[in-house]
């Protein structure tokens, strides 16, 4: 794997984002979350001067202040501002409020609503990449077990398994799962239905490799003899079948991320995977080409994102196949 620079740069670019969108929020000061319409659509490198107010309620109450949540818009030469308000009220006025000075400084800029980017972005990557692992377990959970058996008994419990996955191979997924996220589109803990959903219809190639892989390896000797020795089958498939067709796995997991990731971005441009006030890159991108002509690097950033990490996590793959791939090797 070493050996190839793609696959390298695939695996050191997704631990960066990985480590980014989990690990980053830990340090970082925004919050995804937090709005502030006056500084709304920002482009990058923007730094805001703000001043945070802080009231006695004994002597002055916040109505007295115009602000912006908890901040006082400091344009000065902006006669409309907070600050420019704030300079003609009498001293009586502004007993007992107290000023902090800030500076922000949002690196990729603000959305329309004045959520700084990185911070979405970031929030972004822990749902579609959570969404990306979570439903690849799913699917390759269903996928090997359904594989294995399959390929293991063969015969006619092999055939009819096998036709039920080219009966299932027909229909239209992506139909199936936006009905799926129409139906229960008030379900509380949606996320949740997004994993189940998408790792359920994503098994199906997973159980036609394992089902390959199986059928080359269950007879061998190590499988006749444990067979012999009146080992259960479903012992064998877990201690001696399943280990050894880990590499293919592997590398289909590794492919199957992004493919899933992209379908999580699909339903999400079409306004049916997440929802406000959560993120993925998927909505992002869905709400910087609503206003591409106007602020682009809304679209721009989160699309350059989500379109890296797929490349790298397609390099990685493609690597991990030739590196397990003893035939491609020799080659």
């Amino acid at each position: 794997l070493r050996k190839n620079r793609l696959a390298m740069f695939g695996l050191v670019f997704f631990a960066c984002i990985t480590i980014l969108s989990f690990l980053g929020p830990l340090f970082y000061q925004h919050s995804p979350e937090s709005i502030s319409l006056s500084l709304g659509s920002q482009p990058p490198f923007t730094r805001v001067q703000l001043i945070e107010v802080r009231f006695d309620e004994e002597k002055a109450t916040p109505d007295e202040v115009i602000t912006t949540d908890e901040f006082i818009d400091i344009y000065a030469d902006d006669p409309e501002s907070d600050l420019a308000k704030l300079n003609n009220k009498t001293q009586t006025d502004i007993i007992g409020i107290y000023f902090k000075r800030l500076d922000r400084f949002h690196i990729l800029g603000t959305d329309t609503k004045g959520r700084d980017t990185l911070a979405r972005i970031m929030q972004g990557g822990r749902i579609s990449l959570g969404v990306g692992f979570v439903a690849t377990i799913v699917a390759l959970l269903i996928g090997v077990a359904y594989g294995s058996i399959s390929g293991y008994v063969g015969g006619k419990v092999d055939s009819f398994m096998m036709r039920l996955v080219d009966i299932l191979y027909a229909l239209p997924f992506l139909i199936f799962v936006i009905l799926l996220m129409i139906a229960f589109q008030d379900f509380e803990h949606q996320l949740i239905l997004i994993f189940i959903a998408i790792g359920a219809v994503e098994w199906l190639t997973m159980a036609r490799i394992v089902r390959g892989q199986v059928n080359n390896i269950k007879s061998m000797e190590f499988v006749e003899a444990a067979r012999a020795n009146g080992v259960s089958t479903a012992s064998i498939i877990i201690r001696h079948l399943a280990p050894n067709i880990l590499g293919p796995v592997i590398v289909y997991a590794t492919l199957l991320i992004p493919a899933v990731m992209l379908l999580e971005s699909t339903l999400s441009f079409l306004g049916l995977g997440v929802q406000e006030p959560s993120a993925s890159w998927g909505t992002l991108i869905k709400d910087g080409a609503d206003r591409m002509a106007s602020y682009p690097w809304l679209l721009v950033v989160p699309s350059l994102f989500f379109s890296l990490t797929l490349f790298a996590m397609n390099f990685l793959g493609d690597g991990l196949r030739d590196a397990l791939d003893v035939k491609s090797s020799k080659d």
